[in-house]
């Protein structure tokens, strides 16, 4: 699938996406990418209905570019996100989680195009024949929620785009156009990138948050909680807490209530980082700085393009 498919179908200039992180994407993160020729995209994991829609018009009033919303069908909201979805008629949805049969259909039927996220290859295909018109294959290396199965994105892209002909977007362990490079390679169609752009200007994490980032090293964020759902965080004291707990053999109700519901935004919108879950991806251990989402994307392009043209010739012989 050639890498200017994707652009041309969600009528983008790039074929660069801007994961929809919960605390970290609304309007303003989302507008900044696609004034700057990606797909900015909001992220409703962390906002109920009418924030959502709040944040919708938001956008819409910054830019008349395309742009995208993530819906997580695990989250407690989702069913108010989608009809808020549907009632706006967002131009791409992305769900994340759940049956890929349980809302295509009224998406597509509605205008939308609708992005399916996996971690199979088996899901990939499952979505295919939902009806979806591509999915994201989100590697192991990604921040927050994860897969049990721990495929990382150099396995994990390969195969799925050998078992699906619908455009494959790489994500997860992506913040350089090295990178992006790679998953091109790998047979993917676009990317979607959240901790380069989680940690931007315009992202609205606490800035505590991104200055912890920043100063992380290649080893500061840890798969933990694989009992219940796998999730890449930083280090700090609750996520050490978290690990004791684990490796006791703390049952699953009581993880989930050493969780709760508000460590995320505690965190990542609050700034407290020692008790708070900072969600966060393995690569940004090589981001030290907070530049703007165009000069994000700039950059890419830029770094993408010297890539190509330094890569090394085999021999004939």
């Amino acid at each position: 699938m050639a890498a200017e498919t994707i652009a041309d179908l969600l009528g983008i200039r790039y074929p660069i996406i801007q994961g929809g992180m919960a605390w970290c994407s609304g309007a303003k993160l989302a507008a900044a990418v696609s004034m700057a020729g990606g797909l900015g995209v909001i992220g409703g994991g962390s906002m109920d209905s009418d924030l959502f829609a709040e944040h919708i018009g938001k956008l819409r009033a910054a830019t008349d570019k395309p742009f995208g919303v993530n819906i997580p069908l695990t989250f407690a909201q989702a069913q108010g996100l989608a009809e808020v979805a549907l009632d706006e008629k967002v131009p791409v949805v992305f769900i994340s989680a759940g049956s890929p049969a349980r809302y295509t259909t009224r998406f597509k039927d509605n205008g939308s195009i609708v992005l399916h996220v996996v971690s199979t290859p088996v899901q990939a295909q499952k979505c295919e024949r939902a009806g979806v018109d591509g999915v994201v294959a989100e590697g192991f290396e990604a921040g927050g929620h994860l897969s049990h199965e721990e495929l990382t994105s150099m396995v994990l892209v390969t195969q799925v785009a050998d078992r699906v002909s619908i455009p494959v977007i790489a994500a997860g362990g992506i913040a350089d156009g090295r990178q992006m490079a790679a998953a091109f390679a790998l047979g993917a169609a676009g990317v979607q990138i959240g901790t380069r752009f989680a940690l931007t200007k315009e992202s609205s994490a606490h800035p505590d948050f991104k200055r912890r980032c920043l100063e992380a090293g290649a080893t500061a964020t840890l798969a933990v909680l694989k009992k219940l759902s796998p999730m890449r965080m930083l280090e700090n004291s609750f996520r050490e807490k978290l690990q004791e707990a684990e490796a006791r053999g703390a049952s699953e109700n009581e993880l989930l209530s050493m969780l709760g519901e508000g460590r995320p935004r505690l965190g990542m919108f609050a700034g407290d980082l020692e008790q708070g879950v900072l969600e966060i991806g393995q690569v940004a251990g090589m981001i030290d700085d907070l530049p703007s989402c165009a000069e994000v994307i700039e950059r890419l392009v830029a770094e993408y393009r010297e890539t190509c043209a330094c890569l090394p010739a085999l021999s004939q012989q």
